[in-house]
């Protein structure tokens, strides 16, 4: 069995609102759908992705209004990447985030590839990495974000794991996921070791983890803007219901089979405490609406829906700007 890349990233807000101003407004991504998270109803889910939701554009948000900040550390998902085609993209984003107010590093070489890194307003750590295309796929960028074609983001980059001992992480990638190290690069921190890099699917930074030691940090206290779970992609149903016995015969514990819906999932954390999850690329997110009203309403999914009254009368309103 072999994962296809990342499937998605899911992480904090507090603020629903400016979130969504700040991946719509000022990424130029698509809501592709406005649903609550199915363990606590109470609170929204929201999806950014590219035009269509293809599977591995979409970065995703838990709305915990009362979540506190967030203390960086070890067992954390630290980064995540998005993909750019050029680095004439990269011009184009510091001169976005310049006037916008988005804090932003300089250009950077990453594993042979020039990266920008950045964050929202609650501290998101993020980054933009060209892609040159050979490797997965690109999404297909959402025409009416305003932001022009050849610039925009098509589609997830890799996401960094911050571990305090990198053996075990980089055995489950490898021995257990089928990911394959194929290098690695210099830390920026002083006395930490190099970051390992790891590939699936077809290659290139959609299908990669980039694995960092620090034995110099805490462990993680997550809040706003950090990352609850990465996703990778399972192509098939038929791997997808392998999956779960698999890793249960080879010692984790997993939340069993689940259905999201929009996609089957199985979740799982890995031995320094990163929640793991393997999701279908199908149905999708249109499978209960038409593809151009995609985020245009609260979705629910069927067991839900029996309860919308009660749904939302629970949660808070929102002022989303188109």
């Amino acid at each position: 069995m072999k994962l296809e890349g990342i499937h998605h990233v899911s992480a904090i807000t507090a603020n629903a609102d400016k979130n969504h101003a700040f991946f719509t407004g000022i990424l130029g991504m698509r809501l592709v759908k406005k649903s609550v998270n199915q363990d606590n109803t109470s609170s929204y889910h929201l999806f950014y992705a590219d035009a269509v939701g293809t599977p591995g554009t979409d970065m995703t948000y838990f709305d915990i209004p009362m979540a506190g900040r967030t203390y960086p550390g070890v067992s954390s998902i630290s980064s995540t990447g998005f993909r750019v085609k050029s680095e004439a993209a990269l011009d184009y984003w510091i001169s976005r985030f310049e006037g916008y107010g988005v804090p932003h590093g300089e250009i950077e070489q990453r594993f042979n590839r020039s990266t920008l890194s950045f964050q929202d307003f609650e501290g998101s750590r993020l980054m933009l990495v060209v892609d040159d295309g050979t490797g997965i796929e690109y999404g297909i960028p959402w025409s009416k974000s305003g932001v022009p074609e050849e610039f925009a983001i098509v589609g997830l980059g890799p996401v960094q794991l911050t571990v305090r001992k990198a053996g075990k992480t980089a055995a489950t990638l490898t021995e257990i996921l089928s990911f394959e190290q194929i290098g690695s690069y210099p830390s920026t921190i002083e006395g930490m070791s190099d970051i390992l890099v790891f590939s699936t699917g077809k290659g290139g930074p959609a299908g990669e983890v980039h694995l960092e030691e620090r034995t110099d940090l805490p462990p993680e206290r997550p809040g706003r803007g950090s990352v609850h779970h990465v996703a990778f992609r399972v192509k098939t149903f038929e791997e997808y219901s392998k999956w779960n016995e698999y890793l249960r015969s080879n010692g984790f514990v997993t939340s069993g089979e689940v259905d999201r819906y929009y996609f089957k999932a199985i979740y799982f954390r890995e031995p320094n405490g990163i929640l793991f999850e393997l999701s279908t690329d199908e149905p999708g997110f249109a499978t209960d609406e038409p593809m151009e009203e995609l985020g245009e309403k609260l979705a629910l999914p069927p067991f839900l829906e029996p309860n919308r009254a009660q749904i939302e009368a629970s949660l808070r309103p929102l002022t989303l700007n188109d």
